[in-house]
């Protein structure tokens, strides 16, 4: 029987899918995104074995609160995308929604296979792009953006319901041009139900602190509200430009 690695499970989790869900955090993540919140699940070491009728098990005790679904996060959960398609098989099975947060980084058309798999019982993809800029992205995460964005192309391309998530970033994200061209690059895709714009936070610099880890952005403050709304309006101003 399939097991996974987990960081951890929340109960109630209003942030990460429609509605109150049940929260799968899958340990292991190949990026170093600079204003990661979770540094504590990049490591690929065991942490939590678990197999996924014991997951389920955990669902079926707190299902009555948690009644939006199942959200499989991270991490990257596409690391374990073997672990993810069995998990998500059994939900679907009770008729459960799945959600799964990704960055889409792992995405390969060489295991197109497994892709195509994984979505048959994926109700719901939660899409983060990081950074439209391939350089930019490089810098900001240490890996390409190519196949997220083809992984974005795929998903609408299949007619998967997306979420795109984007955190504006003072001097990194939070920039018009950039904006705008994300803004381009989503008006191609015909699957997108949401668009969340969140702003920089620096809420994980205690758990940098706690785990000896150098806070990469301490001298960055944190995005206001004012700002996201008008990110967030560039982004919107792109996908209704006519060219």
């Amino acid at each position: 029987m399939q097991k996974g690695n987990i960081h951890s499970i929340e109960t109630c989790g209003t942030v990460d899918g429609p509605g109150v869900r049940f929260v799968v955090f899958m340990q292991g993540c190949p990026m170093r995104c600079l204003y990661c919140h979770n540094p504590d699940t990049w490591d690929t070491k065991d942490n939590k074995i678990l197999s996924i009728s014991q997951i389920y098990r955990k669902y079926e005790g707190v299902k009555e609160f948690c009644k939006g679904g199942l959200t499989v996060t991270g991490g990257e959960p596409l690391l374990q995308i073997n672990f993810v398609i069995e998990l998500f098989k059994e939900f679907k099975l009770h008729n459960i929604h799945t959600a799964l947060d990704t960055s889409g980084v792992l995405f390969n058309y060489d295991s197109i296979d497994k892709f195509n798999n994984l979505i048959k019982y994926t109700d719901l993809v939660l899409l983060d792009i990081k950074h439209i800029d391939e350089n930019e992205h490089k810098k900001l995460t240490g890996h390409s953006n190519k196949n997220i964005l083809e992984f974005a192309q795929y998903l609408s391309d299949n007619n998967i319901p997306m979420w795109i998530r984007h955190v504006l970033v003072p001097d990194i994200t939070f920039n018009k041009d950039y904006l705008l061209r994300l803004g381009k690059f989503l008006k191609k895709l015909n699957s997108i139900k949401a668009l969340d714009v969140l702003p920089y936070h620096d809420m994980g610099k205690i758990k940098y602190e706690r785990l000896g880890i150098n806070y990469p952005l301490k001298d960055i403050s944190p995005l206001s509200k004012e700002n996201a709304i008008q990110g967030r309006n560039y982004i919107i101003e792109g996908i209704h430009s006519i060219l």
